[in-house]
């Protein structure tokens, strides 16, 4: 999955046992090859070159690690889809998901992932592109999204999954559904 992938044991669930799994775990982390995020939750750490030092950890990495771990389907809300789109800059203290899961809040480094427990059919997309998009979209508003971030989005969005969120969108009405129609089509005919 390469660095800065966040996990836990769940996710080698199909390799072995738990203990063999939890061994094995510990002894990477010991070695230093991946280091603890928080109890259960791992990653692989990438490396600064600038700094020639670890980074902290991915918080959307680790989102979705704890929504795997437990079985929720999670989406992001508002600032926090904006800041994985690379839509704003500044970092939150909070990134904010809404989860068919419990509300809960979990410390990943010195920032706060909080989960806000909502009902099933406001956490329905199948991608988490999808979610990422809409959520944006709405926290944006029709009048704040012009060509630059259309182009932006279509940018960040890989060419192969522009089809699939087109259909996994597809319960998406008026404006975001058109925005989504512009971003996923853009240089096709139809």
């Amino acid at each position: 999955m390469g660095r800065g992938w966040v996990f836990s044991q769940i996710d080698f669930a199909h390799l072995g046992s738990r203990s063999a799994i939890d061994l094995a775990l510990h002894r990477l982390m010991r070695k230093g090859t991946i280091r603890r995020v928080l109890r259960g939750l791992y990653d692989y750490p990438r490396t600064s070159s600038l700094l020639g030092q670890a980074l902290g950890p991915d918080i959307h990495q680790a989102a979705q690690a704890l929504a795997r771990k437990f079985g929720w389907r999670i989406q992001p809300s508002g600032q926090t889809a904006l800041n994985v789109l690379g839509l704003s800059t500044q970092l939150p203290g909070r990134y904010v998901y809404q989860s068919d899961g419990p509300g809960r809040s979990y410390p990943i480094g010195k920032q706060e992932v909080r989960f806000e427990h909502t009902v099933l059919r406001e956490v329905g997309f199948k991608r988490m592109e999808s979610a990422l998009l809409v959520s944006a979209l709405k926290v944006l508003g029709a009048d704040r999204v012009d060509a630059t971030i259309e182009a932006q989005l279509r940018e960040w969005l890989k060419p192969s999954l522009r089809k699939p969120v087109l259909k996994d969108t597809s319960t998406v009405r008026g404006w975001v559904r058109e925005i989504l129609r512009r971003i996923c089509l853009e240089g096709k005919n139809g």
